[in-house]
């Protein structure tokens, strides 16, 4: 990971000061690194050693960072890791063309790798999450959501890059299409996990933890799964409350709502849900020699259910 950040840092060079200042502010905020680990492992994993694996494990930061830009400009957010967002820094317009640098500047290291099959993931990969992105924005304050629409964005907006991330690792080491598809299978997985606790903690987690607002989710209209479960199983009227909750983005009944989330048991089904895709991508693993990087691998699955930030 440290040659990781150091081709980060290299590659984030700009002639222009706002861009090297806004990139810098993002990157520099730190954050859990898993997708370009997953790149760094699944390769260490299928005995590769070369050095495109930092590159790509650079790029797919680059297209994580750039979908967080342009994320935080969307929701209107204020905090992301503790810190004040990059579009309450420096305002909306300069967050999306920095984002907007960010996945051009992918694009460029991409063809440097000179690999099509590379190219070919990430393409896809960009453009699936762009679709999840629009998705999302579809189903904003719609409480009639199904659960398995809103999984599907999941796929779309976060599994995705997991899946391209473990695939890659799988690409360089010139896998088997069997053991590829299982690479990938398991970010799939894995994103899912990341992504249905990470909608949990929204509701059970604290600020101070999360970086973020608690009840950020529920101020945006997002339908998520404690959400759509709670309603399942509450009182038509505590129902009607989450409805209106979510119809209006607002967080005046907040407290209410999320003792509705507890009482209902939406955590736990929410969580278990969680622990369910990472059991599956800990068996998509099983076509990998046992390894450093396997164990690894197997231990960040129990790490992205059991976590508080």
């Amino acid at each position: 990971m440290l040659r990781v950040d150091a081709v980060i840092r290299e590659r984030l060079s700009s002639r222009v000061a706002l861009i090297d200042q806004i990139a810098a502010y993002i990157i520099g905020a730190g954050g859990k690194r898993i997708r370009p680990r997953l790149v760094l492992l699944f390769a260490e994993a299928l005995g590769f050693e070369g050095p495109e694996r930092y590159e790509l494990a650079a790029i797919v930061e680059f297209i994580h960072t750039a979908t967080l830009l342009h994320d935080d400009v969307v929701d209107e957010s204020a905090l992301r890791r503790g810190r004040a967002t990059a579009n309450a820094m420096f305002g909306n317009a300069a967050s999306v063309l920095v984002g907007d640098f960010l996945y051009s500047r992918a694009f460029q290291m991409m063809v440097s790798v000179n690999r099509m099959r590379v190219l070919d993931v990430l393409a896809d990969a960009t453009n699936v999450i762009a679709e999840g992105e629009v998705l999302q924005l579809m189903n904003m304050h719609d409480p009639d959501l199904a659960v398995k629409d809103y999984l599907e964005v999941i796929r779309f907006k976060t599994a995705k890059l997991f899946e391209a991330s473990a695939r890659l690792g799988a690409v360089l080491a010139h896998a088997s299409p069997a053991v590829e598809e299982a690479c990938a299978s398991y970010g799939r997985s894995l994103g899912t996990a990341f992504q249905l606790v990470d909608d949990l903690l929204d509701y059970e987690g604290n600020s101070d933890e999360l970086g973020k607002n608690v009840g950020d989710d529920l101020r945006e209209g997002k339908p998520t799964l404690p959400l759509l479960v709670a309603m399942e199983r509450a009182s038509a009227e505590e129902r009607t409350l989450i409805r209106h909750a979510i119809e209006h983005g607002e967080l005046e009944k907040l407290p209410d709502i999320l003792a509705i989330v507890r009482r209902t048991g939406a955590l736990d089904a929410t969580r278990e849900s969680a622990r369910a895709e990472a059991e599956r991508a800990q068996e998509a693993l099983s076509v990998l020699p046992a390894t450093p990087a396997r164990a690894a691998l197997l231990d960040l699955c129990a790490r992205s259910v059991h976590r508080s930030s």
